[in-house]
């Protein structure tokens, strides 16, 4: 068909160029014009509809155009409407009754089921030609002021007006679907809005959607007939469903949604069609709660006006199979379809219809040949919205080129037998349609499609180079490694060796002669520059020889290494980085530990202080390679007394040992200069908050014994408590308050004391002694407390045994441990 608005590219006149054009003058006359060109389209469309509104009241009627504007008019007044929201109202309800019949005057109006000037006024005429009845005139008359005084002021009545005039530029279904989104988002809350209409033999289609994805609306366009369907009850009944209780509703209705809770709270709205109803229209609304009685008179409103518009579209035309294209079709071997585009309002294609089908085309479920004409493609073949398939289809519509899928395997019965057979999608443009095919390949195609597949999966080509005939045979795939060409055809297998670098020339083309001249195999690896860089590659032949023995024909593969030597490049770069890392580590600890040594001596013996026994233990890590920071202090002061500390440092290094070495001289010097326990912690809390050298927090436990009372005093800052065995019975002396080192900068420190008494045994310990992985801090307690108990003081090297009892397997963390003992009698 020839469109009468082709333009020519040809010029009117001669072509002198002239002044050069002012563009943003240009641009201002274009954009005037195009609005110009909007409202009277706009106003066309508009007057088209009140001229058809007109029409219909004057076919019912029969009275002068004249009149029919007037009752439309009057109409419009009484219902508190603009008149393009009286025609659609009268357009919806077109049925040509040979009766009409009045409400009575006593009836008053269900609050819930009025609507916005729900009045006689809002149906057609009755019918009643001039010169009729007065009296059924007046009752009329009289029964819509009466609906007009029960409905009140109308607050959606500005709502229904922008939505009469955006319904003139709705052309579908679906742009009703967005238009209703778009005006009933803000007044009603919709998030989301479905169309759906009858289907013929029961059940409903999908007609529209606006604010729900493809997906859902795949799943939902067919509905079949089922008793349970909100939007099926609202049509049968011709009353609204509203959905106000989620949980109740769900035990009811099944509900649209993934989840369901995606949508609290919905209305199904039947569209007056006569006495009949086809189209339900659902609001589906993200928040809960009933629908306000504005807003359910505002729904019904525009369910009745969106009559009109419905009306338009005309009821759903089942496609009818048969014709010449069906006859061919019928007589075609193997499987196809004809398919035919449809477009959704945006120009973009939402779906195919099958015009024609061959008997050995099957769908997902099973239908067969002339079942599926007529039916969506996606109707048949749900998941392939979105797939290569379907973007497949789209190009081929779009270029013209043919379109070939993947191979893929499917079962089959053949001679009573399953097996599976190997087919391939080939779809091609036919006039503005797609013919599809489904080819079966026999054993040939699929073993030349496994050679290509194992060539492309393993990144390898073949090749073959006849010597006798100077003949030379590659695969595709070998192009594409070598990054040649395929115009520029395949090189002779002398000339191979050329193709590498400079440095890989001389070893290739050596094993290129010995394979010529002797049939030697060909195993050689050599790098060639290709555009994205040098490609590590290897090349593996072999030749077959004449009856003399001599070669005549060689064949082997080229395969592309680049991504393993690149891997084994980074792996070996990656080794000699963990080597040096860890040479560094390893010198780290050794500093570390002479350091640590140098800062803390460990005495070879037992020793006596304040008539106290002292044996003191430490045990570094096992694993990793990191020094910590564990520590003690075992000194007699000036007065007599006796000063025990044990500390842990967070962390492990060089850092953690300078940090140790800092907190246990601070803490000596403080306490010999006459500071309290608990004013040394605070201290000592300062310095680590404020030192820029140091390592963070810290634990420690701090005691001095007084001799001549017997009395231990003690205070920790987040440390394991003492242990305590006197007279068999071993426990934790309980800990005074005291916070983290480190970890605030108001800490809170409290002094505790103890009377040790003849044979009393006392660990001061850090927790490297009772922490284990994957345990609780109690259980090691409770473990180092049954070892106590087990290996008395007065044994043989009671430390030792006690150690080598509670640590099992490799230490993560150093163990320090202070046993003190009291001796049973006076040394």
């Amino acid at each position: 068909m020839c469109d009468a608005r082709r333009v020519t590219s040809e010029p009117a006149g001669p072509a002198d160029p002239g002044p050069v054009p002012d563009l943003a003058a240009l641009a201002k006359v274009v954009a005037r014009q195009r609005a110009e060109m909007d409202r009277l389209r706009d106003q066309a469309a508009t007057s088209a509809v009140v001229e058809r509104a007109k029409g219909a009241l004057m076919a019912l009627t029969g009275c002068s155009p004249d009149a029919a504007g007037e009752e439309l008019l009057q109409r419009a007044k009484a219902g508190n409407r603009t008149v393009l929201e009286e025609c659609w109202i009268t357009l919806g309800g077109l049925v040509p009754p040979l009766h009409h019949t009045a409400r009575p005057s006593h009836e008053e109006p269900d609050p819930d089921t009025a609507v916005p000037g729900d009045s006689p006024s809002d149906r057609p005429m009755s019918g009643v030609p001039a010169g009729g009845d007065p009296a059924e005139a007046d009752r009329a008359e009289a029964d819509r002021a009466e609906a007009d005084r029960a409905a009140g002021a109308d607050d959606g009545s500005a709502v229904l007006g922008r939505l009469g005039e955006a319904l003139v530029r709705v052309g579908s279904p679906q742009g009703l679907a967005r238009c209703l989104l778009e005006h009933l988002g803000p007044e009603v809350g919709a998030d989301a809005v479905m169309l759906f209409r009858c289907l013929p033999a029961g059940g409903l289609e999908l007609a529209g959607h606006a604010g729900i994805d493809d997906t859902l609306a795949v799943q939902w366009r067919h509905v079949p007939p089922l008793s349970r369907i909100a939007a099926l009850e609202a049509l049968r009944a011709r009353e609204p469903r509203w959905l106000e209780d989620l949980a109740a509703d769900r035990e009811r209705y099944p509900l649209i949604g993934v989840p369901p809770e995606r949508w609290r709270s919905r209305a199904w709205l039947p569209v007056p069609d006569g006495d009949t109803a086809d189209v339900c229209i659902g609001v589906l609304r993200g928040r809960g709660g009933p629908f306000t009685p504005s807003d359910r008179q505002l729904l019904r409103a525009v369910a009745r006006m969106c009559a009109g518009r419905l009306r338009d579209f005309g009821p759903r035309q089942e496609y009818a199979a048969g014709g010449a294209v069906q006859a061919v079709f019928d007589a075609l071997p193997g499987a196809a379809m004809l398919l035919t585009p449809l477009h959704a309002p945006t120009g973009e294609v939402e779906d195919y219809r099958v015009d024609a089908a061959t008997a050995q085309a099957v769908d997902a479920v099973g239908r067969t040949g002339r079942e599926l004409v007529g039916r969506r493609i996606l109707e048949c073949f749900p998941g392939m919205a979105g797939e290569e398939l379907w973007q497949g289809y789209l190009h081929t519509l779009a270029t013209g080129e043919p379109y070939e899928g993947r191979s893929f395997a499917d079962q089959e019965v053949v001679a009573g037998t399953a097996e599976f057979s190997t087919y391939v999608v080939r779809a091609s443009r036919l006039g503005g349609g797609l013919i599809v095919v489904w080819l079966r390949q026999d054993s040939s195609d699929r073993q030349e499609q496994r050679l290509a597949d194992m060539q492309r999966l393993g990144n390898l080509g073949w090749a073959n180079w006849n010597l006798v005939t100077d003949e030379v045979g590659w695969s595709s795939q070998v192009f594409a490694i070598l990054d040649r060409d395929p115009a520029h055809g395949p090189v002779r297998l002398a000339d191979l060796p050329g193709l590498a670098l400079p440095e890989d020339v001389p070893p290739l083309a050596r094993a290129v002669r010995e394979l010529i001249r002797a049939g030697r195999p060909l195993n050689v690896p050599f790098r060639i520059r290709a555009a994205g860089g040098i490609r590590h590659l290897r090349a593996v032949a072999e030749a077959e020889p004449a009856v003399d023995g001599t070669p005549v024909e060689v064949h082997g593969f080229v395969q592309d290494l680049t991504a393993q030597r690149s891997a084994e490049l980074a792996l070996v770069e990656s080794e000699q980085e963990i080597l040096t890392q860890h040479g560094v580590l390893r010198a780290e600890r050794t500093l570390a530990t002479r350091l640590q040594h140098a800062l803390l001596p460990l005495p070879t013996r037992p020793v006596r202080l304040a008539g106290l026994r002292v044996e003191i233990a430490y045990l570094p890590a096992q694993s990793g390679i990191h020094v910590g920071g564990d520590w003690f202090s075992a000194i007699e002061l000036p007065d007599g007394d006796a000063l025990f500390v044990v500390g842990d440092v967070a962390g492990h290094g060089i850092d953690a040992v300078a940090t140790m070495a800092q907190l246990r001289f601070t803490a000596k010097g403080m306490v010999i200069t006459g500071s309290s326990l608990t004013g040394a912690l605070a201290r000592l809390n300062t310095l680590l908050l404020h030192s820029r050298d140091s390592h963070g927090t810290a634990t420690m436990v701090l005691a001095r014994y007084h001799p001549d009372e017997h009395r231990l005093v003690w205070a920790q800052a987040g440390h394991p408590p003492p242990l305590l065995l006197r007279d068999g019975d071993v426990r934790y002396l309980g800990r005074p308050a005291g916070m983290l080192l480190g970890a605030t900068s108001a800490p809170y420190f409290e002094e505790a004391e103890v009377r040790l008494e003849p044979g009393d045994r006392l660990l001061l310990y850090t927790d490297g002694l009772v922490e284990r992985p994957a345990e609780g801090i109690d259980q090691g307690l409770e473990r180092l407390a049954e070892a106590v108990m087990a290996h008395p003081a007065d044994g043989p090297g009671p430390l030792g045994l006690l150690l080598a009892s509670v640590l099992e397997g490799e230490r993560r963390d150093d163990v320090c441990v202070v046993d003190i003992r009291v001796p049973t009698e006076p040394g």
